[in-house]
């Protein structure tokens, strides 16, 4: 079973809807005990930095999160799934995150309209499973105004650019994470799902 994290913020059913257009088995959860036993962990998400912590926290899923993560688990973080594991953001400077890849959430420069919302090219900076059949330059579905500055180049699998190059997928070892909507993507982001359920075989 595949346990989407329920914490008031996120596409729910349709990213699980997405799951079972590729043949797997997903639950939406806010249960800890759930979250703990499932095969792998998706953390979907919109909206803001600060009260999706707050969530988190409340439903005392911060806790197993970091557990399961650590622990080996396979995660897929989606949009604001992918910001929260960095350790902080401009958007709740009182906020602090889970802290699984070192670096800040940062607010997309001034000038630029925001959010940033539509479709964008996503180009590779190495390769990786989660990506496996889909090419260079690949449009995916955004909606964002904060973008991820990770201080570890290791973990940038992906960028776009909206008026600045800006991470848009990051990886490595259990944990993937993408700042765009795998769900409102098509068939590709139904690709990237597929791949991401073959990682855990």
């Amino acid at each position: 079973m595949i346990a989407i994290i329920d914490y008031g913020a996120g596409n729910l059913h349709s990213v699980q809807k997405g799951f079972e257009k590729v043949g797997a088995k997903a639950t939406v959860t806010s249960d800890p005990g759930q979250v703990a036993a499932a095969r792998a962990v998706v953390l979907p998400g919109v909206g803001s930095y600060g009260l999706a912590m707050q969530s988190l926290e409340r439903l005392g899923l911060t806790r197993v999160l970091t557990d399961v993560i650590r622990g080996g688990k396979h995660f897929l973080g989606i949009c604001l799934g992918l910001q929260v594991l960095l350790e902080g953001s401009e958007e709740a400077l009182g906020s602090t995150g889970l802290g699984i890849i070192p670096g800040r959430v940062r607010r997309f420069p001034g000038g630029l309209k925001v959010p940033h919302m539509g479709w964008n090219q996503l180009y590779f900076a190495r390769q990786d499973p989660l990506f496996e059949g889909v090419e260079p330059g690949a449009w995916f579905y955004f909606v964002h105004s904060y973008y991820a500055d990770p201080r570890d180049e290791e973990w940038v699998l992906g960028r776009a650019d909206y008026g600045v190059p800006f991470t848009a997928a990051l990886g490595k070892g259990n944990v993937r994470a993408v700042q765009f909507h795998p769900e409102k993507s098509g068939r590709l982001g139904l690709k990237v799902l597929a791949n991401f359920v073959g990682l855990m075989n």
